[in-house]
């Protein structure tokens, strides 16, 4: 794999070569349990390991991200909830800005807030649209950022926020339906999306079975994410 996680997604992406992640919440799983974790991660063929929640008590990110290097190679990005579960000892991280919110805790804050502890930094930061959908439940994401989701509905505003976040210069667009969604990100958002900007679009929450992974990867996510239906062993 190419040094920079960036290059290397945006090189599956021209080539058409989509991208299964695995995210891992710090909170909902037992450090002993990574060893055998790290064995259903290959065996699914996963290309990255997100790690992050909402609600991570601090010093816990950095454990739980030691112990996962000292059991695989596959690269290792943060995916933070806020900014103290930022941790040098993973590869990369997602600098998230919530799009769809109008908070601006989640739209500038956390961001300022990370800067002193990724100033001199040698994870890779990757500036990242992040863009909310209802996925007909309260999401974590929902109770912590108090901001509202964008309908399935209404494509027309999810396409212009990631076109907006493109705009902006952000290198991957993701859209996410939350944490227990009961229904994933619908194809036709995705295809709507993913026609309009050039940058790598992440689809995730509510994708419990390989038919809705194949389903997201063939209206137009680049990369697909897994949380809850891994850690539930229905994947």
């Amino acid at each position: 794999m190419d040094n920079s996680i960036l290059n290397f997604i945006q090189d599956a992406t021209r080539k058409g070569k989509t991208l299964l992640v695995i995210l891992l919440d710090p909170d909902k799983t037992s450090p002993l349990e990574i060893p055998a974790i790290i064995k259903r991660i290959r065996k699914l063929g996963a290309n990255l390991i997100f790690v992050g929640g909402s609600f991570v008590k601090n010093g816990t990110t950095e454990n739980f991200v030691k112990r996962l290097k000292d059991n695989t190679t596959i690269p290792i990005v943060l995916f933070p909830g806020d900014y103290s579960q930022i941790t040098n000892y993973a590869d990369g991280i997602l600098f998230l800005s919530l799009l769809s919110g109008r908070n601006p805790e989640y739209l500038i804050e956390q961001q300022i807030k990370a800067v002193p502890f990724l100033k001199n930094t040698t994870l890779e930061i990757i500036p990242t649209g992040y863009i909310l959908i209802d996925g007909g439940a309260k999401s974590s994401v929902l109770k912590v950022s108090n901001t509202t989701p964008i309908s399935q509905n209404n494509i027309e505003l999810a396409v212009n926020t990631a076109v907006a976040g493109e705009y902006k210069g952000k290198k991957l667009i993701y859209l996410e339906a939350g944490s227990g969604a009961k229904t994933p990100v619908k194809s036709s958002l995705i295809a709507s999306v993913k026609k309009e900007i050039t940058v790598p679009l992440i689809v995730g929450g509510g994708i419990k079975t390989k038919q809705q992974i194949q389903t997201a990867f063939n209206s137009g996510a680049d990369i697909v994410v897994i949380g809850n239906a891994f850690e539930s062993n229905i994947l």
